[in-house]
């Protein structure tokens, strides 16, 4: 079964709490979703493998710690996403970013692929599928169940508000991989929407209705 982290630090929830309230504009709430993605980064990243290197300091030699093993990619799900990137780079510039886009099916309810570009090595990579709203967990699911069908072998999810019905499907679907999550909500409404949640995050990051 998948590991489920909810992150505690008190910086996450505090800006959590400004994303939530209706009154914070575009600008602010994209600021914030960059700025959450980066700290839930640090945290998601604490298991990484490191190695010891030597290396020339301008005083002496000396031995240091470097990263270790598979190479980073980060793959926002389109657009939501796309906010979370930019602050994950930042605190590993040195990833590679694939896109997945989804949309859902009017008739079906299921989701369809309409875009996919990843790294040509996502396969040797470990790759963090981000969106800033964990739902019902239909799009996440097919999102990584596109991304074994190419091959990629180590994949974590990042979501900033999740509800315990996506978290449940996510587990029974993909339980091979770990999900990290702001902050765990109580439930879904009858429309879908994660409550207290946010809203729709995509709307609200780029200013649309």
């Amino acid at each position: 079964m998948s590991k489920v982290t909810v992150m505690e630090h008190p910086l996450i929830q505090h800006k959590i709490g400004i994303i939530r309230r209706i009154e914070t504009g575009s600008k602010d709430f994209r600021q914030m979703i960059g700025e959450i993605a980066m700290l839930m980064c640090y945290e998601a990243t604490r298991d990484l493998k490191l190695q010891d290197v030597t290396i020339q300091t301008p005083i002496c030699e000396t031995t240091v710690k470097e990263l270790h093993g598979k190479k980073l990619a980060i793959v926002p799900i389109l657009r939501a996403g796309l906010g979370m990137v930019d602050g994950m780079l930042s605190m590993i510039p040195a990833a590679k970013v694939g896109h997945i886009g989804l949309y859902r099916d009017p008739d079906t309810l299921e989701p369809v692929e309409y875009y996919c570009k990843l790294p040509a090595d996502s396969a040797d990579r470990e790759v963090f599928v981000v969106d800033p709203m964990l739902a019902t967990g239909g799009s996440s699911v097919a999102a990584i169940k596109m991304l074994k069908e190419k091959g990629v072998k180590n994949i974590r999810f990042m979501c900033i508000i999740a509800a315990p019905e996506g978290v449940k499907r996510m587990q029974t679907e993909h339980p091979d991989v770990d999900i990290f999550i702001g902050a765990l909500d109580e439930h879904l409404n009858d429309h879908g929407y994660i409550v207290p949640g946010l809203g729709d995050a995509g709307d609200r990051i780029f200013g649309t209705k």
